[in-house]
Formats: C-alpha cells, structure tokens, sequence
C-alpha cells in the first residue's frame, strides 16, 4: 500500500525492482520482470485473511512495531478498512499463543468448509477475477506424514473425524485448493506437501509453492555455502544462533515449534555442501543451530554465524558474520512475490509443485525422488529461466562459446 501511493521503495522484491536478460550478452536487453511478462499491478490487488486477534490490520501493524508510526498513519484508511475474519487455530498445534477471534465447527470438515466460504464471500464482495493464499501463520508443532496425508480421499475422511494429524495450517491449505487457488507455506511446518494435497493441487490445477521463507540467516547461508563450496574449501563447523523478540520468536520458544524450525534451517547446508561428494570437505560438519526469544529485540532480529574452515594444506580459519536485519521487512517482498508468481504460474497453466519458486524458500517442494535446490544463485538462474521459457525466449546457461567461435 505504501509502495503503490509513492511513499516508500519496494527494496527486496524481484518482481517490483527485477531485471532479466534476454539472448546474448551484445544485445543489451534486460527489460524489467514487471514489463516482460504480465505479473498483476499493485493497483489491482486486494488482502484479505484470517487472525486469532480481532485487530484490524493498522492496530495490528500498531502492536507489532515493525513500521514506525508516521509512515502507518499515510495508510491508516487502507489499513484499517481490512479486518480479518475468525480464524481457524488449536492451540494443540501452536502453543504459545492464543486469542479470542477463532472459528468453532462441528469437525475440521466444517472448519475448511468455514475457511472456503470466506473466500468465496471475499471474492464476491470485491469483484476479484483470482485468488491466491499464502500461509504466514506462526510455525506449528513438528510432524511427519500418517496414513491421513497419503490420498485425497483419507484426508477428507480425516478432515471429517478431526484427526489430530492435520493441523490448521492443512486446513487452510485444503480449502484453497480445493478451490483450485495457488498455495504457499510461508512456514516451516507440514502443509501442502503431503501427497494427499499434491494429488488435489494435480486435479484442481493450484500451483504450490513452500516452505518456510529465506529471509535472514538462512539467506545469508545460502549466498556464503555456495562460495565457500565453489573454491572447495572445507567446512568443519557452523555455529548458528539467533535472538528475537517478536511473536515468532515466542511461538519458537516451545521446543516442539522449534524442532520444526531447525529442521528446516539445518537440511540447507548438507544440500548445498554435498558431502557424500566431497567427504575430505564436508563429511565430519558440525552444524549448530540455535533461536532465543528475547523480547527487547522486537522484530529486529539478530543472527551470528561462526564458520569454521580448512583451506590449503590443512590450516585453520574462520569467518564470522553478524547479521542485524529486520524479520518483517526481509519476509514482506518475499510474500509479494511469490503471491505474484503463483497468480502468473495459474494463469501459465502451470498446477502442482513450482519449484522454480525455490529460490524464496529455506525448505523448497520438490518432486519425490528429487533432492532440492538450495543453491541461491542456481535457484535464481532457474526462477529467471522459467520467465524466459514462458515467454519463447532463449534459456541461459552461460556457456558463452558463442562470443568466441
């Protein structure tokens, strides 16, 4: 809202601020994502959602404190005007958390049935051609797949015994596919990637994307991995740590919500380093990940690495990064983007799992049988590679025989 009146940059969005090169070097053509292939405009978008707190989403951004209040009062009409609707939530699933504004039902049926009403009604009142949801609910307990999540029809069968296997978050995630709406997991927990959900997406054509977005040290791991793996110099150790003080931060704070989180966090360097490839290198890593709630913190998030490395001959060095950012403002263009992409993906024709939505995520959806990409520079040249074959361009490999032959 703030980016479309004027009032401020959209800094961190690919889809706003973005280039892509098209054929050769010489041509100098690189026009801008925005203009090559037909992403919806800002003007056109409308938010809706659901929330456990009844606030409206200026009172909302109020509490958190993430925007300072002098630029929230240039949008408080828009802002205020988008009040969410009760949500579906069990504390059984979050447990640090809890509030007034949530749905009662008969069974978890009831409850998705509840959630698709709502989005029928949200795209009735406002006149909207399409839809897309993206879940960026706080991270919920640690789960594995159960005999539920394995066809369509034992998760509806479930969804109707409120089997404790599906949590809210997969609610959320039947109802929009149901309605053939694409999909994101902006979190770390299990959602839309269970078979039972894969194989609705194939039936009802929703684009899938997820999960647990790459915003702050995940990020900066994946920019330092790759390099570091590239000039082959050996690992033997990462040591991860973290404060914040915001809501996420309390929800990681019970240890079942945080066994999640550090799944997610600690598959990216073994993905990235390989080191069933170069044992001498990798093999031996000890990789440490920690988050601590500290409640001055607030939103600004902090995050220390301390890398331990092994180069020529066996001799002992080490990098150090500390990172102050922001948890919000890193994830905000992130969910911008992806909204964006889906919308562009569906209308592509594009249904199932997008992995070339990868380079958005700390844990991407991948085929079965495939291992994912978290190479951050790989995962870009893909996302770019999948505009340019939409759009009947020359794919990228960078090769660049052809300047020479």
């Amino acid at each position: 809202m703030a980016v479309r009146k004027g009032i401020a940059k959209p800094i961190g969005s690919l889809t706003q601020m973005g280039t892509v090169r098209l054929g050769k070097r010489t041509e100098g053509r690189s026009p801008a994502i925005s203009e090559f292939v037909p992403i919806a405009g800002l003007d056109d978008l409308v938010f809706g959602g659901w929330d456990i707190f009844e606030d409206d989403c200026y009172e909302a951004a109020v509490t958190a404190g993430v925007l300072e209040k002098q630029q929230l009062e240039q949008i408080k009409g828009e802002l205020s005007a988008i009040k969410p609707w009760p949500a579906v939530f069990d504390r059984q699933y979050v447990k640090r958390l809890d509030g007034p504004n949530v749905k009662k039902g008969r069974s978890k049926k009831d409850l998705a049935e509840q959630v698709i009403d709502d989005i029928r009604k949200f795209k009735a009142a406002h006149g909207l051609d399409r839809l897309v949801m993206v879940w960026c609910g706080s991270t919920e307990v640690f789960m594995t797949e159960s005999a539920a999540h394995q066809s369509v029809a034992a998760f509806e069968k479930a969804l109707e015994s409120s089997d404790p296997s599906i949590p809210s978050s997969m609610i959320y995630a039947y109802a929009a596919i149901k309605e053939g709406i694409p999909y994101a997991n902006a979190a770390p927990n299990l959602s839309a990637d269970i078979p039972a959900l894969l194989e609705l997406g194939q039936e009802t054509g929703s684009p899938l994307a997820g999960k647990d977005l790459k915003t702050g040290q995940t990020l900066i791991k994946t920019i330092i991995a790759p390099g570091l793996k590239a000039r082959l110099i050996g690992v033997e150790g990462w040591y991860s740590t973290n404060i914040l003080g915001n809501r996420d931060g309390e929800v990681l704070d019970d240890p079942e919500s945080f066994k999640t989180k550090e799944e997610s966090k600690k598959s990216v360097l073994d993905y990235i380093l390989q080191p069933n490839l170069y044992p001498d290198l990798y093999q031996d890593l000890c990789h440490v990940v920690r988050i601590n709630y500290y409640p001055p913190r607030g939103d600004n998030k902090e995050g220390w690495d301390n890398i331990d490395l092994v180069g020529w001959l066996g001799y002992k060095m080490q990098l150090k990064i500390n990172f102050l950012c922001r948890d919000s403002i890193l994830a905000a263009p992130i969910v911008l983007d992806v909204a964006l992409f889906l919308d562009l993906a569906k209308r592509a024709g594009l249904s199932g799992i997008q992995e070339w939505l990868s380079f958005y995520f700390k844990s991407p959806m991948h085929a079965p049988g495939l291992y994912p990409e978290h190479d951050l520079f790989i995962q870009l040249m893909k996302l770019k590679n999948t505009l340019r074959y939409m759009r009947g361009e020359e794919l990228i490999t960078h090769l660049g025989r052809e300047y020479y032959d």
